[in-house]
């Protein structure tokens, strides 16, 4: 009995592990709304305001 529940849990494991590693879709436009200078998140289409002029 021990035995099946173990296995059971390692075969659950497995499977999250399986879908852990799966890519989620819009992962790359995420990626591309960084700001390449500092790493924040960019709102809108604007600059980021690392990269503004202090004025």
């Amino acid at each position: 009995m021990i035995s099946k529940i173990v296995i059971l849990f390692l075969v659950f494991m497995a499977v999250l592990a399986m879908f852990g590693k799966l890519r989620f879709p819009g992962s790359k436009r995420l990626a591309n709304a960084k700001c390449r200078k500092c790493g924040r998140y960019r709102i809108g289409k604007g600059p980021c305001p690392c990269s503004r002029k202090a004025g």
